[in-house]
């Protein structure tokens, strides 16, 4: 699909509008003020501006369909020239996803949103004083939001600060990441920086050195510092793939090098994948008093766990379910998938009977994205999916099903390439939401990652201002420089909050 757009030729709307036509097409090309008579598709905006911006945006389609469609914006004096542009990207893409809308007949219930945390949008405005009514006509008016989606997001911003009622004083605390970047195999979706472990124990013996010393660097400058750790989360890849000896010492270097973890509010570790999920782990996590563990699913189907790259049987995840309750775990997530391949509405319906039968703390429920560096996009034609109407069923599946058990959204992301522009929801049942979840999605902590792969979200306490920095994906170039790297996440922990301590 190639779209030409004329009237405009400023290059840094390029990237918005392309966005906005990928919700449309799977494969779009937008091109700007070129000639070119081959465009399915071309839309001339006019712009004016006099008190405000107006644009009309005119579509005309290579069958010789004409379309119209308009939007305009006040404009307070004062603005400055970044303030501005901003409010003319805005009421440029509102003109142009409606006249695409007319076109297609493709509502887009997130309207012109394309970022992946549409609840930092609403969060801002109530934290800012701007009452719910008002918040919620803004996100209709200049966003296009539907009604559906405002609803969703509010529901999760409640639920979020009634959980954490101080999710907004907590930027002089930081939470911590570790990346394990290790797994069985690595499924056919996935583009974390995770290798299959079969054959890697020189990598893994090396990484879990190099890990070592950045835990007991970072830990050495909170404790000196004196900064909390709010929640502690392991992901990967699957930290469970180490062996139970290498968790035990992981996990003590952490409780030597931390600030009193008694003081932590949470620990997760991603158990995920089943097959990595030993007696032996569990008793190392519960030596530990880690009780929050994540035994992913994604689907109840055998075939499907066979399509993706998991090997593990739909029986091993019901067995490691019930032995990790066994032994204490009492907060479990699962991860469901929705739109894998060869899966509609039939088999969501089960996986989500079997999923009733274990009754997770918490459920998220993804929906597929085509990833880029996925093996799965690298090779589409292979791996065949359900169509938009049927990705939107099973979400309402979904909503259905967890409002009926019980379970409430509390944090919700979205992704590029995601099926149906739709979202991934994490539900929980009352007390049982995932404090990490909510901070990383609503952006409102300092993150420090630290292991091959993972990345730091550093967050001035007093601005506001974001700097992300990431250590190096594979083990090698990690093992080669995680002290570099350790004394980089220094110097920026430096800068941010020796001013405020």
């Amino acid at each position: 699909m190639l779209i030409n757009i004329k009237g405009i030729e400023d290059d840094r709307f390029l990237r918005p509008l392309s966005l906005i036509a990928n919700l449309f097409f799977e494969e779009a090309d937008v091109i700007l003020g070129v000639t070119d008579e081959a465009a399915d598709a071309i839309i001339e905006l006019t712009i004016k501006d006099s008190e405000g911006f107006s644009v009309k945006a005119s579509l005309t389609s290579q069958e010789g369909t004409v379309l119209e469609a308009e939007a305009e914006k006040n404009v307070p004096e004062g603005l400055s020239e970044k303030e501005a542009f901003k409010l003319l990207k805005n009421v440029i893409s509102r003109a142009y996803l409606t006249v695409l809308q007319d076109w297609t007949g493709m509502v887009q219930k997130w309207g012109i949103l394309t970022g992946v945390r549409p609840t930092k949008l609403l969060h801002k405005m109530l934290r800012e004083g701007m009452e719910q009514e008002a918040a919620h006509k803004e996100l209709t008016q200049q966003y296009l939001l539907s009604d559906e989606k405002i609803t969703l997001m509010q529901e999760i911003v409640n639920r979020q600060l009634a959980v954490l009622p101080d999710l907004y004083e907590l930027e002089k605390e930081v939470s911590i990441y570790i990346g394990i970047p290790f797994c069985p195999t690595k499924c056919a979706y996935c583009t974390f920086p995770a290798y299959a472990i079969n054959g890697r124990q020189g990598s893994v013996d090396s990484f879990l050195g190099g890990l070592h010393y950045e835990i007991r660097q970072i830990g050495d400058w909170l404790k000196k510092n004196g900064i909390k750790i709010t929640t502690v989360y392991y992901g990967g890849g699957t930290p469970t793939s180490i062996t139970a000896e290498e968790m035990d010492m992981l996990y003590e270097e952490v409780q030597s090098s931390f600030p009193d973890l008694l003081q932590i509010r949470e620990i997760t570790v991603e158990a995920g994948r089943p097959d990595t999920i030993t007696p032996e782990k569990l008793a190392v996590l519960k030596k530990w008093n880690i009780d929050r563990i994540s035994i992913n699913p994604q689907s109840y189907i055998q075939e499907t766990l066979k399509a993706i790259g998991r090997h593990h049987t739909v029986e091993e995840t019901i067995e490691k379910f019930h032995l990790a309750r066994e032994m204490g775990m009492n907060n479990i997530n699962m991860d469901l998938i929705i739109g894998l391949p060869g899966e509609g509405t039939k088999e969501f319906a089960h996986t989500l009977a079997e999923t009733e039968k274990l009754m997770p703390e918490s459920l998220t429920v993804h929906t597929l994205s085509f990833k880029r560096a996925s093996e799965m996009t690298k090779n589409k034609d292979k791996y065949k999916v359900a169509d938009r109407g049927e990705i939107e069923d099973m979400m309402e599946m979904a909503e259905v099903w967890t409002k009926q058990h019980n379970y409430a959204p509390y944090y919700l992301y979205r992704q590029k390439n995601i099926l149906g522009n739709l979202e991934n929801v994490g539900y929980a049942l009352p007390d049982q939401e995932s404090l990490y979840n909510i901070i990383i999605m609503e952006e409102q902590q300092t993150i420090i990652g630290l292991g091959c792969g993972a990345s730091s979200k550093f967050i001035d306490p007093d601005t506001g201002v974001i700097t992300q920095f990431s250590n190096p994906k594979d083990p090698k170039s990690y093992n080669d420089s995680f002290a570099e790297y350790a004394s980089k996440k220094l110097e920026i922990l430096e800068s941010l909050f020796n001013k405020s301590l």
